[in-house]
């Protein structure tokens, strides 16, 4: 039986669906050791080709394509993966203040007809000042989010089919439209992140899922709550994501020793030059509240039970990962998804690597079957160790 045949129902595991289960294309490079040169992997499409089909074919469901300065773009490298994918859904940067409202609805309606309605759009309003100024944005905190409102409505009305006159603080347009909208109705899902009272609220009230990076679960929780509480207030209810790494290995001390080996190239310089760095240049609520976790210091790096810190001592962003065996770390999802999280969004370094690792540890634990998994079995192997056929003569086999 070939890999594109029909995806076996996945079982439940306590009392849940299996979660939904996305990667991520490191389109800013990838390698072995963090804050290191050491086995560094160029950004280039062949290499983001190798691990969107790695994960396409492993039954992820999607992937997460980055944006900002330092990323090969996201919109014309998933057109490119979309042709080399089957399955695969592809969660792409839409950046308000970046390009304009109707713009945005054509690349939309194209991207999202190319693949096939394979689309996701990731609202990204940015948190680094430094670098929205080098796009032209040079609005404060809160005024990004309210051109992102007026910049999502605008999209939305488009997308649906309606011919827009807008008039607003940050946008005016006169009978725009849309002469061929996007193959999902009414439109693909929009995602977005944010921790910040404005980022809750435009979450709440224009978006379909809201993502987390990972923190403690007493403190997401905290968050999703706030989150349902809002979009209750609209009479809209929302889905919660979480963005994770992962280190998980067969045993508990394999994962926390390929966790440490991570880091292990990265001067206490590096530490510190980074944590300045990434508290001065951004005005996210969410980057500081990563960094809050642990200080920049090596001996607070698990914030949580099997909840890692340290991608966080020198990224940007997501900084958290799970470590463990995958059992535990399987067990800690589920902790996630007792309050509410059903899509999670994982990485790992290097990313081709340990998407396998994820699939193979991780997926049966929770309960997400595999395509191809359950394959017919054939002759004996030395996989299969004779399963299913006689005792083998191995001196015959070296003939």
């Amino acid at each position: 039986m070939s890999d594109k045949s029909v995806i076996s129902p996945a079982v439940p595991l306590s009392g849940h669906d299996p979660l939904n289960f996305f990667w991520f294309i490191p389109t800013h490079g990838d390698g072995s050791y963090l804050g290191s040169e050491t086995q560094q992997r160029p950004s280039d499409f062949g290499y983001f080709r190798q691990v969107a089909q790695a994960v396409d074919r492993l039954g992820y469901q999607g992937v997460l394509l980055p944006t900002g300065q330092n990323c090969v773009d996201s919109w014309i490298t998933a057109a490119g993966l979309a042709e080399a994918t089957e399955r695969l859904k592809f969660l792409v940067a839409l950046r308000p203040g970046v390009t304009s409202p109707s713009f945005a609805a054509r690349q939309t309606a194209a991207l999202d007809r190319q693949s096939n309605g394979r689309l996701l759009l990731n609202v990204v309003v940015g948190g680094v000042p430094l670098e929205l100024g080098g796009d032209g944005i040079f609005l404060n905190h809160d005024e990004r989010y309210e051109q992102a409102a007026e910049f999502l409505t605008i999209w939305r009305r488009l997308v649906a089919g309606e011919t827009v006159n807008f008039s607003g603080k940050y946008y005016r347009v006169e009978n725009s439209r849309l002469d061929f909208p996007p193959a999902q109705e009414p439109h693909p899902p929009l995602y977005i992140g944010g921790s910040s009272d404005a980022g809750v609220e435009l979450a709440a009230d224009q978006t379909e899922l809201y993502l987390t990076w990972g923190e403690p679960p007493a403190q997401v929780a905290e968050k999703i709550a706030r989150v349902r509480a809002a979009a209750a207030r609209r009479g809209r209810s929302i889905r919660f994501g979480i963005r994770l790494h992962f280190v998980v290995r067969e045993t508990t001390e394999e994962a926390w020793e390929a966790a440490n080996r991570l880091i292990s190239k990265v001067s206490d310089e590096q530490i510190a030059f980074a944590q300045e760095r990434l508290r001065t240049v951004t005005d996210s609520v969410g980057q500081t509240r990563m960094l809050d976790l642990h200080q920049g210091r090596r001996d607070r790096l698990e914030v949580s039970p099997n909840l890692w810190a340290g991608v966080g001592l020198v990224r940007g962003g997501a900084g958290t990962a799970l470590v463990g065996d995958a059992r535990t770390v399987a067990e800690r999802l589920r902790e996630y998804q007792a309050l509410g999280v059903d899509t999670v969004i994982g990485s790992g370094y290097p990313h081709l690597e340990e998407s396998y690792r994820v699939a193979e540890l991780l997926f049966p634990e929770l309960g997400i079957q595999r395509p191809g998994a359950t394959w017919r079995r054939g002759l004996a192997n030395e996989f299969a160790a004779g399963a299913g056929v006689g005792p083998v003569d191995l001196r015959a086999a070296a003939s």
